[in-house]
């Protein structure tokens, strides 16, 4: 079972998440757990603030370090005996990938720090988390999302979450797919008001159909995503056909 345990000042937001689709499944199939802490509850501030301005100015305000630390030292004392990683949701963090979830899925436990307002103290960074992921050049209001989206394409990685097993192996980006975008799919009706699927497709020749397949995965990756091609696992005849 791989557990999430969410810091955040807003644990409402994960409720739609868990209560739906995949995750929920995972969730009832006891694969994944999901546990949202507000670490605002560990504040000493009799106010119960979290945040305060920065040394040397400057616009916005910062995650101060006390009430994190004491949520993760909370987290922590429950997770003795167990492989966990640290992880802060931030632009400033290495790109998400199929690589890194299937990595983070070999954890016993991930633990997702969501920031908020102009980020946090560094002191945080640098003392409890183990890496910074970003899931893209675009700044958000908050970690939440971003860490939904890590803990949905993680999740994804877990023996057992998704239906189909082999549909995972399909997919862009991954190990199977050679690195490549997936290839376009149809389904029925053949023919949709004159909108008709590629004949190969139809002629029941799983040669032709692996070929055509492979062959279009290199055209949207070459159209879509070129400087991904040159990772990609290809053959010297189609290295000299699109590099």
């Amino acid at each position: 079972m791989l557990d999430f345990h969410v810091l955040t000042i807003f644990p409402e937001m994960f409720a739609s998440f868990t209560e739906t689709s995949i995750c929920k499944r995972a969730i009832e199939a006891g694969l994944i757990g999901v546990w949202p802490v507000n670490f605002r509850d560990f504040t000493t501030d009799k106010h119960r603030r979290v945040d305060d301005a920065p040394f040397g100015g400057g616009a916005g305000m910062l995650i101060a370090p006390q009430s994190v630390f004491d949520c993760f030292a909370h987290i922590r004392a429950r997770q003795q005996g167990k492989r966990a990683v640290n992880v802060y949701m931030s632009p400033a963090g290495e790109p998400l990938s199929t690589h890194m979830a299937q990595e983070l899925a070999s954890y016993d436990a991930v633990n997702i720090l969501c920031g908020h307002y102009e980020g946090v103290d560094q002191r945080i960074l640098d003392n409890l988390i183990d890496r910074e992921i970003s899931i893209g050049d675009y700044v958000l209001t908050g970690g939440e999302l971003p860490a939904m989206v890590l803990m949905d394409c993680v999740m994804r990685q877990v023996d057992g979450v998704l239906g189909n097993e082999e549909s995972r192996g399909e997919e862009s980006f991954s190990a199977a797919n050679a690195g490549l975008l997936e290839y376009p799919q149809y389904t029925r009706p053949a023919d949709f008001r004159g909108i008709t699927v590629p004949p190969v497709l139809l002629s029941g020749h799983h040669a032709n159909i692996k070929a055509w397949q492979r062959r279009e995965a290199i055209l949207r990756t070459a159209q879509r995503r070129p400087e991904l091609l040159a990772k990609a696992d290809l053959t010297e005849k189609e290295k000299e056909e699109f590099l």
